[in-house]
């Protein structure tokens, strides 16, 4: 695999994409909520943090984003997992690459990403921040730099999601020096000798990724998904979550009777999407859908 310097603003190798009309570009960012059952390992949990959860991730225009995390804490979030924008998401569906491609049209960058952070941090002092990227952006500011920055700025966890255990030594070593957490992906197609291996480099949680292809919203619930956790828990002591393909409240019921939490991405972007240049009733659409998904992890 082979990482490329680029002068694009976000670090990365720009696609061949057509422009993001201009009038949406100052209310765009890429928005991935995810919902969680329990993450004790990734941050030192409050006593009163015992029922489950709703996370999101997302990389907007900063005061637009804020309002966004404001709006689904509210609704029981306990674990925000940043997607910070890139020109090539290449395990992101339309939905997702789109966002990233208006949060990139509206300006935002990697240190715009940090700012967000220790924006979220004045409030939410005790909130789990996860940054899911690629590596390409950590790699062109220096992995040490990287890392470093993240960690000051209050993220931490870390999912890279093109980076293989194989490959990682640089951010572990980072992360260990630091004290980011790492996260890594066990796929449907990643046979049983290699998960020691990938649960090994983890030191936050386990992400399994329930479908083949790339994040999006699915009519139907990939098959397979209570033995694939039972497979990874047997070697490892780390919270398993399960996204890719989940968007509604029954799916995510479903998944949290085996899992340790779930991720829901594009139905929470779509709101969004689908409410752009009206702030108050993309809130209030985001608010609706957040509290449902979180329903949906009451046992």
């Amino acid at each position: 695999m082979q990482f490329v310097r680029s002068p694009a603003r976000d670090g990365g190798v720009h696609a061949e994409i057509a422009p993001f009309p201009l009038d949406l570009r100052r209310w765009t960012f890429d928005f991935r909520p995810s919902v969680w059952i329990a993450l004790p390992r990734l941050l030192p949990a409050p006593a009163h943090r015992t029922a489950p959860r709703l996370s999101p991730i997302f990389a907007p225009a900063i005061l637009i984003s804020l309002a966004a995390c404001r709006t689904v804490l509210a609704c029981g979030v306990d674990l925000l997992e940043l997607g910070v924008p890139f020109s090539d998401p290449l395990a992101d569906g339309l939905t997702n690459q789109l966002a990233a491609q208006r949060a990139l049209a509206a300006g935002m960058t990697c240190a715009r990403v940090f700012e967000l952070v220790r924006a979220l941090r004045s409030d939410h002092p005790d909130t789990p921040i996860v940054f899911y990227t690629y590596y390409n952006l950590v790699f062109t500011h220096g992995v040490d730099a990287y890392v470093r920055a993240a960690r000051a700025a209050g993220v931490d966890g870390l999912l890279t999601l093109d980076l293989p255990p194989e490959e990682a030594g640089e951010v572990l070593a980072a992360g260990q020096a630091h004290d980011l957490k790492t996260v890594f992906i066990v796929a449907p197609t990643t046979p049983d000798s290699r998960i020691p291996k990938i649960t090994a480099a983890a030191t936050g949680f386990i992400y399994y990724v329930s479908r083949e292809g790339v994040t999006g919203v699915r009519a139907e619930m990939a098959g397979g998904i209570p033995e694939a956790v039972t497979r990874i828990r047997a070697h490892t002591t780390l919270p398993v979550v399960v996204g890719f393909g989940i968007s509604r409240r029954e799916q995510v019921s479903q998944v949290a009777r085996s899992a340790d939490g779930v991720v829901v991405g594009s139905a929470l972007v779509n709101c969004i999407q689908e409410n752009l240049g009206h702030p108050a009733r993309m809130a209030a659409r985001l608010g609706a859908v957040a509290s449902d998904l979180a329903a949906g992890t009451a046992r």
